[in-house]
């Protein structure tokens, strides 16, 4: 009998603990977005010269306190990732199973990506910065690129979540994916591209905190 006991304490064990490890992905995954737009709007507020009117977020990773945009930026995009391993480990059947995380995944990656090559100083900031629109770096050119990229390739995975969710009748799902690749997909106004990048992002972190939760109750 105490043999059996320990047989099954064995088995059970490694399934308890992946699934209390893919509950804290879930719950890193769901913090990304608010601890991305948290850290965003503190500098907004705090650092000289910064107007999100003409300053797109990703402005705040040059200068002297740059820094903490840049771990802000590789922080989300290592929780996006988390979310992707999240998806795949509890969605191990029907359509997107392996794409949606993929997608998800990239998402994420771009994220760091964005955060490890920076935009130029330019418009007033950071203080001291050109005031006028300065010809694009090469990193500026792959933060760019990077970022494109990423939300791209989350409107990939919500439009394969958003089929998913059509055939399993999934109302309200599917309306939040398909919002939610829309936005995603929508050209960037010249005018207006500094704000819209921002809410953009505040559409794309609301996705991920939604699905990171209902994800973790699925564990």
């Amino acid at each position: 009998m105490t043999a059996h006991l320990d047989h099954q304490a064995r088995t059970e064990s490694p399934t308890a603990a992946r699934r209390e490890s893919t509950r804290r992905l879930a719950v890193a995954a769901a913090l990304a977005g608010p601890l991305f737009y948290a850290s965003a709007i503190i500098q907004m507020l705090t650092r000289p010269g910064f107007d999100l009117r003409q300053h797109p977020i990703s402005q705040l990773s040059t200068g002297s306190l740059g820094w903490i945009q840049i771990a802000t930026f590789v922080l989300t995009g290592l929780g996006v990732i988390a979310l992707a391993v999240v998806h795949r480990r509890v969605v191990i059947e029907g359509l997107g199973r392996r794409a949606a995380p993929l997608f998800i995944g990239i998402f994420g990656a771009g994220f760091i990506a964005a955060g490890c090559f920076t935009m130029d100083p330019q418009l007033g900031f950071p203080l001291g910065a050109p005031q006028g629109i300065v010809p694009m770096s090469w990193h500026s050119v792959v933060h760019s690129a990077a970022a494109a990229i990423a939300f791209t390739a989350l409107a990939v995975a919500c439009i394969v979540l958003l089929v998913r969710d059509i055939r399993r009748r999934a109302v309200w799902p599917a309306i939040g994916n398909g919002v939610t690749a829309l936005v995603m997909l929508l050209p960037v106004t010249p005018e207006s591209a500094s704000v819209q990048v921002a809410l953009t992002g505040v559409v794309a972190f609301t996705w991920t905190t939604v699905v990171a939760l209902r994800l973790r109750r699925a564990a």
